[in-house]
C-alpha cells in the first residue's frame, strides 16, 4: 500500500510540475506587434503598442526567472494590446478618410452654389 501511495504522490507533484513552453509561444505577440507597427500603431496606438511591448519583453523575463505560467499570461495580453492598436489604426485610418472625403464633398457643394446659386440643392 505504502509503494502505491507514494507513487501517487510523485504522480500528483509531477503533473503539478510547470513544463517550459517551448520559444514559438512568443511567435504569436511578436507577429501582432509586427503587423500592427505595419498599420500604423506606433502613430495612432501609441500607449497601446508600448504596452504590448513592455508585457513582451516582461513575458521574456519571466521565461528566464522561470514564470511560465506568467509569461504566458503577459504573451496573451501582448497580443491583446498589439491587436487592439490595429483595431484603433484601422479606424483612425477610416476616420480620416472620412473627414477628407467630407471635406472634399463641402468643397463640391460651395463651387455648386457659387455656380447654380441657391437653386442647386
Amino acid at each position: 500500500m505504502k509503494p502505491i501511495l507514494i507513487f501517487c504522490v510523485c504522480l500528483a507533484m509531477a503533473a503539478c510540475a510547470t513544463v517550459r513552453p517551448g520559444p514559438e509561444i512568443f511567435d504569436t505577440a511578436e507577429k501582432a506587434i509586427q503587423v500592427a507597427e505595419i498599420a500604423g500603431g506606433d502613430e495612432f496606438a501609441p500607449v497601446e503598442m508600448r504596452f504590448a511591448r513592455e508585457k513582451l519583453a516582461s513575458a521574456q523575463k519571466g521565461m528566464d526567472k522561470q514564470k511560465y505560467e506568467v509569461s504566458v499570461y503577459l504573451l496573451e495580453e501582448s497580443e491583446i494590446n498589439a491587436e487592439l492598436a490595429i483595431e484603433k489604426s484601422r479606424t483612425a485610418r477610416s476616420r480620416r478618410r472620412v473627414n477628407e472625403l467630407r471635406k472634399r464633398n463641402e468643397e463640391l457643394d460651395a463651387r455648386m452654389r457659387a455656380t447654380f446659386g441657391d437653386e442647386f440643392k
